[in-house]
């Protein structure tokens, strides 16, 4: 594996969870929608955080139904790949594979100002919080947080050219934080 040199946005597309077989391969946990795009992968970069990632190239991929199962040219022994669960795969944002029309990054949405419909501020999203159902979005806001779906109904324009969501609310989802009186 090769250390990386140059500073590369890259994006999580999986976690390697175990180690498949004596020759190094890797069982793998998508952190994708969309597993076919494993099958593109040429080159990846594995590491515990995008901090200290090493470049190497995908030799074979295989789909399967509990996962994705990786061969990864630097990885020839089950110790090896031991020796890499736990870690994340990454791959250079401008290989990926771009989101379809009204999804996005969750690296873009993060730190987007948020607008409702009035465009009174409400809060800058601080993270995006995956369900099976949709993901979630967690709004910074007077101290506290608000959850937001990431569903139409609420989620009304996203413009990251000038940072920012527009959302609509229903009653309630606003609270102020609770005071202890003391």
């Amino acid at each position: 594996m090769h250390a990386r040199s140059e500073r590369k946005v890259l994006l999580a597309v999986g976690k390697i969870v175990k180690p498949f077989g004596v020759r190094g391969e890797l069982v793998v946990f998508p952190m994708t929608d969309n597993v076919e795009r494993f099958r593109k992968l040429k080159r990846v970069y594995v590491g515990r955080s995008e901090d200290s990632v090493t470049e190497t190239s995908v030799t074979h991929v295989a789909l399967e139904r509990r996962g994705v199962r990786l061969r990864l040219s630097d990885c020839t022994t089950r110790t090896a790949a031991e020796a890499l669960v736990g870690a994340l795969l990454f791959v250079d944002e401008q290989d990926a594979v771009k989101p379809a029309e009204g999804s996005y990054f969750i690296h873009d949405l993060i730190a987007l100002k948020v607008v409702d419909t009035d465009g009174q501020y409400i809060g800058v999203l601080r993270d995006v919080v995956r369900y099976p159902a949709h993901d979630v979005y967690v709004v910074e806001h007077n101290g506290g947080e608000v959850l937001i779906p990431a569903v139409k109904e609420f989620i009304k324009n996203v413009d990251l050219e000038h940072k920012t969501m527009t959302v609509r609310l229903i009653d309630g989802m606003l609270t102020e934080p609770d005071t202890v009186d003391g």
